[in-house]
């Protein structure tokens, strides 16, 4: 596997998940597209680490920090559409007109 390949696929990750977050109107939805952006980022850096440091720690330790960060972010992401649903009934982000006031 060379780095263009690995780049393609994390280009076609983000790609995904940019159409996913500016298309859907789900919370859920908007939130996995928001996950798959960074799944593809972090992939881009495990690629260019794999290919350009031979190895280096620096590199594992950073997509680690990377993936811990993405885990507390969906869990603050989700407590709050968890807290929006049992305020609002709102499931979609529609139907969330009146937060702007």
């Amino acid at each position: 596997m060379t780095l263009v390949s690995v780049l393609i696929v994390a280009a076609a990750l983000i790609g995904i998940g940019l159409y996913g977050a500016l298309s859907q109107q789900s919370f859920v939805m908007l939130m996995m597209g928001l996950e798959l952006m960074l799944n593809g980022a972090i992939l881009a850096v495990i690629g260019f680490w794999s290919f350009s440091l031979g190895g280096a720690p620096e590199g594992q330790l950073l997509a680690i920090i990377v993936m811990a960060v993405m885990a507390v972010e969906m869990a603050v992401g989700f407590a709050l559409v968890v807290a929006v649903y049992r305020k609002r009934q709102a499931d979609m982000t529609e139907s969330l007109k009146t937060m702007r006031h």
